[in-house]
């Protein structure tokens, strides 16, 4: 890994209370090997489970924790400290940090850093699965994220309390790694997120499809997928905010509308294809869902019995139309975005699918126990025909950002080109 980027970077290390903070001490480490100047920021709660002392002997600066230090401010006060750096990097941010800084507290000295601090904040939550999963932790994220905080992980893994899922901590080589590739990305300007005052779509419209297709076999069955829409509604919302007018065609989902954006429900591809073709006009076309290959060519009318253990009726299926290569048929074409969630052979599916439905850009995942589907964050590859960008796993509002960042910039690139030649 090239960690170039990072040489003389003035980054501020902020730790909060929980046992992932030990992995906070290789971080530094990796941090001062990659070249970069490096403070340390302590909760009070943090110097529960690694002291002070330890990372000021990996630093080479003493260690902050107090917001009233009378020694400490005669030196480089809070709002120095604030000004010095050119990022913040909060590892591991507990559920009670990632809450304080999304309400705007600023009572002990990192949060106030938090408020005071102009650079790029980066968070890199740790906490116990159930925990992540509580809807409040999750509207925190999507505040903080909303701003432009930039989120690394967590990690699916076995936790402290001996529990198993998703809140662990991104592993420090890990957190190097995003935290670099952000860094060298656009002239050294942190990538991966759009400021929540840019108005970078004003004018444009947006179309979405989000969630997946219920392909009916009788009156009370039917043939679907693990998609919860997440991602698709993730794109609406910061679509939304980047002042596009945005219509977001979802299958059934359990997740609230974004402010701002005009909402259709269907059940059916065919019914979504519907949706899709009533637009007249789109600048720009994201295909999120998970919609259905095929359906069942004669739903039963009535609820179909066992017989003998088996289904009293052989399903015979038929292919759903694509709502894809459709939209990339138009004439005006909109921008067309897909997604490819495969479970091997990533690129290689990806691009075949990007050429065949004739995408402009395809964001691919792998998808397995505990990533992809259903899941409050991702990884992502995004790919197009003059380039790819890989994009860490972050949380999907993050992502979504950054999605949308890369379609700027291929537009850019493109209205560029077109005006060279």
């Amino acid at each position: 890994m090239n960690t170039s980027c990072l040489q003389n970077q003035r980054i501020i290390l902020g730790v909060s209370g929980g046992i992932a903070a030990y992995k906070s001490l290789h971080l530094l480490r990796l941090l001062t090997r990659a070249g970069a100047d490096v403070r340390v920021v302590m909760t009070q709660a943090a110097t529960e489970f690694v002291t002070p002392l330890s990372f000021q002997a990996l630093s080479g600066h003493s260690v902050r924790v107090a917001l009233f230090d009378a020694e400490a401010e005669s030196g480089m006060d809070h709002i120095a400290l604030a000004r010095w750096a050119d990022c913040l990097l909060i590892a591991p941010a507990s559920a009670d940090l990632l809450a304080r800084c999304a309400h705007g507290r600023a009572d002990d000295l990192l949060t106030t850093l938090v408020l005071a601090c102009a650079a790029p904040l980066w968070v890199a939550p740790a906490m116990n699965q159930q925990m992540w999963r509580h809807p409040a932790v999750k509207e925190n994220c999507r505040i903080l994220a909303a701003r432009g905080v930039r989120f690394i992980g967590p990690q699916v893994g076995e936790q402290a309390c001996g529990d198993i899922g998703a809140g662990r901590m991104s592993e420090p080589e890990q957190i190097l790694q995003a935290l670099t590739q952000s860094i060298s990305a656009q002239d050294g300007q942190p990538s991966g997120q759009l400021e929540s005052d840019t108005r970078g779509l004003d004018g444009r419209h947006v179309v979405i499809t989000a969630g997946g297709t219920q392909e009916p076999i009788d009156p009370v069955r039917y043939i679907a997928n693990r998609s919860s829409g997440k991602m698709g509604f993730a794109l609406a919302h910061a679509a939304a905010r980047l002042g596009a007018t945005v219509t977001l065609i979802s299958g059934p989902v359990s997740l609230q509308t974004p402010s701002g954006v005009q909402r259709v429900d269907v059940t059916t591809a065919l019914e979504m294809a519907e949706a899709v073709a009533a637009v007249e006009k789109m600048d720009l076309f994201i295909g999120a869902a998970a919609v259905a290959d095929f359906r069942v060519a004669r739903p039963a009318e009535h609820k179909l019995k066992k017989q003998s253990g088996k289904m009293g009726q052989t399903l015979e299926l038929v292919e759903n139309p694509d709502i894809i290569t459709t939209v990339s048929r138009r004439d005006p074409r909109p921008f067309v975005i897909g997604f490819a969630a495969e479970t091997e052979k990533l690129v290689e599916y990806a691009e075949q699918k990007r050429v065949a439905k004739n995408m402009d850009l395809i964001c691919a995942n792998q998808v397995g126990p505990g990533q992809g589907f259903d899941q409050p964050d991702n990884e992502l590859l995004l790919i197009w025909s003059g380039g790819r960008r890989w994009l860490p796993r972050a949380d999907k509002q993050q992502l979504a950002f950054a999605v949308l960042e890369t379609y700027q910039r291929i537009q850019k690139e493109q209205e560029h080109a077109s005006y060279s030649s």
